[in-house]
């Protein structure tokens, strides 16, 4: 049986707070986050169109995956590939919430005739993919996911295997998110879901809540002997990746972790990883209550004591929702770029009731980089799990 083709990463793109493209967001994981929502409100699109009423017409999940694809190219370099062989898969929650929230409050006010034809494809979920795409002409496979926080991560596993099964030679991979609307806003403080005093604390004692924010991540994955044969600079590996369902409740995670646990176990068979080869966890860590005990409990059912280094970049980039996987896997890649991993902002007080964790606080922490799990898990029950390895060294 032929083994399955390996994967490189040889491109990041990054749109997340506190910063515009991957230096400026990987100094911000390093820091302390200033207080106020996590918006992009400093991103302006019109460099990445032609002019503005091309710009006008794409939702700003679009505006946003459409320039963290470009930083992405920009460092992978060309191709020089087959495009019909190039795909392309950004996940997103939900879409172009802005735009719909927009052109129904027109409707209200201005009537039905004032609605603007562009609605439908500046809100539906797979404008995204579309949109890049169609900028660069690449023609094989256009699709997304639509998991809820999941959705990032569980993009880019199935990017990955569209380059193992040998159905793409490249794929351009992550997931965007701007729902940061009155609507998408007051809907999750309704749901309690929000931190009541706009702090993310991950799997601290007096978390409660996450901070909604905006955000877009980019991976070029290519597969590797491609790689090498062109000279590109290899960032990194995906070794393999899993999805599993809770089947238990809509927002709530299943008792004990049991969905999480299985996911990742599941990405560690795919990856041909024993538990104790895993160095380090980017984790779910949304600050919430159950979520965090949930994630804790798993991640020590599946590697015990002391486990690996676990850290929730979700203190600095708040949860960023459908996007949330992808800014966190390209966390991991500039983890072993820069040899360091971020700490746990809003981390200080333990959780005596929470399972023990090795959580990385306080600071920053060197490392040799090694083989590495991102977490994302979803409302619906959607789990996902990547497995990330640093560049291999032959």
């Amino acid at each position: 049986m032929t083994s399955p083709r390996r994967v490189a990463i040889t491109g990041v793109g990054v749109l997340g707070w506190p910063g515009l493209g991957r230096d400026a967001f990987w100094q911000g994981l390093l820091q302390a986050p200033a207080d106020g929502p996590r918006v992009m409100d400093h991103f302006d699109p019109l460099p990445y169109f032609d002019n503005p009423k091309e710009a006008r017409r794409t939702d700003r999940f679009g505006q946003m995956a459409l320039a963290a694809a470009a930083e992405a190219l920009e460092q992978s370099g060309d191709l020089n590939a087959n495009p019909d062989r190039i795909g392309v898969w950004v996940g997103t929650g939900v879409g172009g919430l802005r735009t719909l929230e927009q052109q129904v409050e027109v409707r209200i006010e201005r009537g039905e005739r004032r609605v603007s034809p562009f609605l439908v494809p500046m809100m539906m979920a797979n404008a995204a993919s579309a949109a890049i795409s169609m900028r660069y002409g690449y023609a094989g496979p256009c699709e997304n996911t639509v998991t809820a926080c999941a959705a990032g991560t569980q993009s880019i596993t199935n990017a990955a295997m569209l380059i193992r099964s040998n159905r793409c030679d490249a794929v351009l991979t992550g997931g965007s998110e701007a729902s940061n609307s009155a609507t998408g806003v007051a809907a999750f403080k309704n749901m309690t879901a929000v931190s009541s005093c706009n702090i993310s604390r991950p799997f601290d004692l007096e978390r409660d809540g996450f901070i909604q924010a905006e955000g877009a991540a980019v991976l070029v994955l290519e597969e590797l002997e491609m790689a090498q044969s062109r000279n590109a600079t290899i960032l990194g590996e995906v070794l393999g990746g899993a999805s599993t369902a809770d089947a238990h409740h809509i927002t709530a995670p299943a008792p004990g972790g049991a969905g999480a646990i299985r996911c990742m176990k599941l990405a560690l068979a795919d990856a041909g990883l024993m538990p104790d080869q895993i160095v380090h966890i980017n984790a779910h860590g949304t600050s919430t209550p159950l979520n965090d005990a949930a994630e804790a409990e798993a991640i020590h059912k599946v590697f015990g004591t002391p486990g690996p280094l676990v850290t929730s970049t979700k203190g600095v980039t708040g949860h960023a929702l459908g996007a949330a996987g992808a800014l966190e896997a390209a966390a991991v890649v500039l983890a072993m770029m820069h040899g360091q991993i971020p700490p746990t902002y809003g981390y200080e007080t333990p959780d005596p009731d929470m399972a023990p964790i090795r959580i990385v606080a306080d600071k920053a922490t060197s490392w040799t980089p090694g083989p590495s799990l991102s977490n994302s898990f979803g409302f619906g029950g959607h789990n996902g799990t990547v497995a990330i390895g640093p560049p291999p060294q032959s």
